[in-house]
């Protein structure tokens, strides 16, 4: 019989949210990094003297190294308790930051964003656990609406932020400015996160590996197809091998973890809960859309536009402005009303607003035709993060907090893995499709806008690349119209009912 998620071991005048405060700093720090990067991706192209494809595998290995290890980083949580883990995650991301500011090659580079990476997965899963832990059921949309505007605080000051200290001081600096923020965020989380019970747990390596292989295999299959014609790379060695073996592979991690007796890297059980379920299914799409339409978007403001990192961070101010405000309203409504009707409308919104956005994207486009559907995928964003969150930890027993946490972010982060390789592949094959194969050395933001025959050509590629998180957003309309529906009679006011429990695995 699962244990009831409830917060009795905690004092009675325990306050949760100074300690939600203090561990958001560090999850802010980690979002901002990945819109950072975003923005800074053409300067970082230009200045480490690189190709398209090479320089998004600094976005692609920093993902690549946060998503697998997280299997196992939400049980470290569960076992040393999420405070330590949070704290070490902290250490080891603040560090790799500097690392990656005082580096001058694109390969060391990716290998210090590779152990940035390996901190984010320390980090991630523990703020998810201690909400699970410290927040009641009833009470838990509204921590996951702070964590949703966390999201859309970082999205305006990311990209912003990356502009200025890109147009005045260099792209090294989007990773040094990490530093203070990681200092004052380790103090604030010794003093304010509570030290919570641990619980016992064995580690599946076995799963970590098969997992580990499984993922690098599909992303490095799909991001380098293009690149090698999606044929040979080197002997017998193909692409679509590459990609065959990696499902294969991910394959049998599934398998492995149906038999494993003891403690699976990934509870199973937990996928019978349909909240759980739909939640990880949603989240996947959202991470996979996002990605998939930052770096499209920037090669366009920049290359074709000619805009400076800082003028194009602007154009996302809408977006994250309208985040900000509707997340605490939506919060609310998470508390009160079953998420499946927000994340509809989440869905939807968005799929409307990236079509409507890849249409725009033309040399001459008016700048406040482009603000306004960045301002729905405002809207889009805010009723999907902090719904999609409640929905997958709502029923969480007690021991599962971390592992669960662990399951939830790695399928979030593996869905960015996807969306990045995606379009890495997509952005070189419409490229070439446009007659641009050879001409993909063009003039970037920092030297002003690419030569005139060539922008149409390749505004044109840009916004077909466009059309793959449209489809994602689609079919997350599906997915929760047919095959979400409301379990509860409500989401709020009242204590978890012992079915607001799965059998803990």
């Amino acid at each position: 019989m699962a244990n009831p998620v409830t917060t009795t071991d905690l004092p009675p005048d325990y306050k949760p949210w100074p300690a939600l405060w203090a561990m958001v700093i560090g999850f802010f720090m980690i979002l901002v990094d990945n819109t950072i990067v975003s923005v800074a991706t053409p300067a970082i192209r230009d200045d480490l003297d690189t190709d398209y494809n090479t320089v998004i595998w600094v976005t692609s290995a920093y993902l690549l190294a946060y998503a697998v290890p997280l299997l196992v980083t939400g049980r470290l949580g569960d076992r040393f308790g999420p405070k330590n883990v949070y704290l070490v995650g902290l250490t080891v991301f603040t560090l790799a930051s500097l690392w990656c500011g005082l580096t001058g090659s694109i390969e060391m580079l990716i290998v210090a964003r590779v152990v940035q990476g390996l901190g984010a997965a320390l980090m991630t899963p523990q703020t998810m656990a201690v909400i699970t832990r410290t927040f009641p059921p009833a009470k838990r949309g509204g921590a996951m609406a702070l964590w949703g505007a966390t999201a859309g605080v970082a999205t305006l000051v990311g990209p912003i932020l990356g502009g200025v200290l890109v147009d005045s001081l260099g792209w090294e600096w989007i990773f040094i400015v990490n530093v203070p923020v990681g200092v004052i965020g380790f103090v604030l989380a010794v003093r304010l996160v509570p030290v919570l019970p641990t619980h016992s747990h064995s580690f599946d390596w076995l799963g970590v590996a098969l997992s580990g292989i499984g993922v690098f295999l599909l992303v490095f299959g799909i991001q380098e197809g293009e690149k090698y014609d999606w044929g040979q790379i080197s002997g017998v060695i193909s692409v679509p091998l590459l990609i065959a073996v990696g499902l294969i592979v991910f394959g049998a991690f599934i398998w492995w973890q149906s038999r494993i007796t003891k403690e699976p890297l990934v509870p199973l059980g937990l996928f019978r809960d349909r909240n759980f379920s739909i939640g990880n299914g949603g989240i996947a799409l959202v991470s996979l859309a996002i990605t998939s339409m930052s770096l499209p978007f920037f090669f366009y403001a920049q290359g074709v536009r000619g805009w400076s990192p800082t003028e194009s961070a602007l154009l996302m101010v809408p977006m994250a402005v309208v985040l900000i405000l509707l997340s605490p309203l939506v919060g609310k409504l998470v508390d009160r009303t079953h998420p499946r009707n927000i994340t509809l409308v989440g869905f939807g919104t968005a799929a409307i607003a990236m079509f409507w956005l890849s249409r725009l994207i033309a040399p001459d486009t008016p700048v406040w035709q482009l603000c306004l559907p960045m301002a729905l995928f405002g809207v889009s964003n805010a009723c999907l993060w902090a719904p999609l969150s409640a929905t997958a930890t709502r029923n969480l027993p007690m021991s599962s907090a971390g592992s669960g946490a662990g399951v939830y972010n790695t399928t979030r982060q593996i869905g960015a893995v996807l969306g990045s390789a995606a379009i890495a592949a997509l952005i070189q094959a419409r490229l070439t499709a446009n007659g641009l194969e050879g001409a993909t050395e063009a003039g970037q933001g920092a030297a002003g806008p690419m030569p005139a025959p060539v922008q149409t050509a390749f505004s044109d590629a840009m916004s077909q690349t466009l059309y793959l998180p449209v489809a994602a957003f689609v079919i997350g309309v599906v997915l929760v119209l047919f095959l979400a529906k409301p379990t509860h009679a409500g989401h709020g006011g009242a204590a978890a009912r012992p079915a607001d429990s799965v059998p803990a695995a």
